[in-house]
């Protein structure tokens, strides 16, 4: 079942190991199949070296086990619930990737900056509220995907791929799961060099509507120019 999909999200789980996203155990690829409404997830604690892409977890939208001998990750209520609330992603990425993190754990969205921020995402990129104890107490993933959720109740997802759930860390999505796993490298990138930007002074110094508009729009929509034509 899914064995295409499977062997992708595995592939995609060792991406992040070798884009240098996650150290040990700590991250998470997933996909969906939108017409069986079927979700592949890497299973939880599993360690990277001695994975392969037949330890997927095959789960449905309530999350019960369709295949696999594994339980899955511990964060797929968190993905369950965005797959079902932004209905036009294939693949979703946690990570603790450091500098991302970073920024979570400081409780601060990420500054647009620059035109590398604006290639990515059309604006900053937030960061949730912290959840309430009760929230925490209860179904912790569940909520966190919630919280995720509410922070995007006036923002695109599609134009803004990412999010920092505060205290914790990224998640981040696409229409795949190669895509998913792209915009996690690059926003580590952006984490990056807004960390670095900050630390020489350069907090007043954000970027532009119009660059910011110009290079968002250069690489995403129907008028996007940037890169060859597709086939």
């Amino acid at each position: 079942m899914l064995a295409e999909l499977k062997e992708r999200v595995y592939r995609e789980n060792i991406a992040l190991v070798k884009n240098g996203l996650v150290v040990l155990t700590w991250g998470n690829v997933s996909a969906i199949d939108r017409k069986r409404n079927l979700v592949v997830i890497k299973p939880s604690g599993v360690d990277y070296e001695t994975m392969t892409a037949d330890d997927m977890t095959v789960v449905d939208l309530d999350g019960n086990v369709v295949q696999g001998g594994n339980r899955p990750s511990s964060d797929t209520p968190t993905h369950l619930y965005l797959y079902k609330t932004f209905s036009n992603i294939g693949g979703i990425v946690h990570t603790h990737s450091a500098y991302a993190t970073t920024w979570a754990q400081s409780g601060r969205a990420i500054p647009a900056y620059g035109t590398t921020h604006a290639d990515f995402a059309f604006g900053d990129i937030p960061v949730t509220r912290a959840l309430t104890d009760d929230e925490i107490n209860g179904e912790y993933e569940l909520n966190t995907g919630k919280v995720i959720a509410e922070t995007f109740s006036e923002l695109d997802y599609a134009a803004v791929p990412a999010v920092l759930v505060k205290n914790h860390g990224p998640f981040v999505w696409g229409d795949s799961p190669e895509k998913a796993v792209q915009n996690a490298v690059t926003l580590e990138e952006v984490a990056k060099m807004a960390a670095l930007t900050e630390s020489i002074g350069g907090k007043d110094n954000r970027v532009g509507r119009t660059l910011l508009k110009k290079h968002y729009d250069r690489k995403h929509g129907a008028s996007a120019y940037y890169g060859q034509p597709r086939k």
